[in-house]
């Protein structure tokens, strides 16, 4: 396992290779941490306080059904929430990038691949596709990131798949998140979705 060193050089591509990735990640560049809780349902006089991983899991149990937990926090010029149980970044990524804010939202989606990402911006959905699935793009910009897509050997300048027959699913996550990464300066620490405590809302997707 790469030391914290190596996380924070590798931006966020090293979430292709990391097994224990579970929960959903939202990014938002232009509000605070505490907005980006609230613009992700965060519930009015609910504070859990700070927590780390474990205890969030913990709580995501003990939340009504369709609640989940979301801890958050600030690196290379973006807010960052962790979202687990339910991820409301997934429902809500539009409403979060409402005012020029912009908003990009990483699933894992452990019992369904492939992992899902989508980029919004001012309260709209630019662009949207699955790792592995990039010639099937949604949103309003389904295109938005089709140049880097091409220049970096994922796709065919006639939006087909690029990538070799047979690549393991980590190696080719990694060249998409390697594009997201560059594109939007994202980078996340592996220390701070495992071990930090930060701290914690309950959000609602309802």
């Amino acid at each position: 396992m790469a030391d914290i060193a190596e996380d924070v050089a590798d931006g966020i591509r090293w979430l292709a290779h990391w097994d224990q990735w579970f929960a959903g990640l939202t990014f938002a560049r232009g509000i605070t941490p505490d907005e980006l809780a609230a613009r992700l349902g965060a519930l009015p006089g609910v504070h859990p306080g700070t927590l780390g991983a474990l205890d969030a899991w913990s709580m995501v149990t003990e939340t009504v059904d369709g609640d989940g937990v979301a801890r958050v926090g600030r690196w290379g010029g973006w807010s960052f929430a962790v979202e687990h149980g339910l991820p409301a970044g997934a429902e809500r990524l539009a409403e979060v990038s409402r005012g020029g804010v912009e908003a990009v939202h990483l699933d894992p989606q452990s019992d369904h691949p492939p992992k899902q990402f989508a980029y919004a911006r001012d309260g709209e959905l630019v662009c949207c596709f699955g790792l592995g699935e990039e010639c099937w793009r949604g949103g309003h910009r389904p295109d938005f990131l089709l140049p880097e897509l091409i220049a970096a050997g994922i796709l065919t300048p006639d939006g087909a798949c690029a990538r070799p027959a047979g690549e393991p699913d980590a190696d080719r996550d990694r060249h998409t998140l390697a594009v997201v990464e560059r594109r939007f300066g994202l980078a996340l620490p592996r220390h701070l979705i495992a071990d930090t405590p930060l701290p914690a809302y309950v959000t609602c997707t309802r």
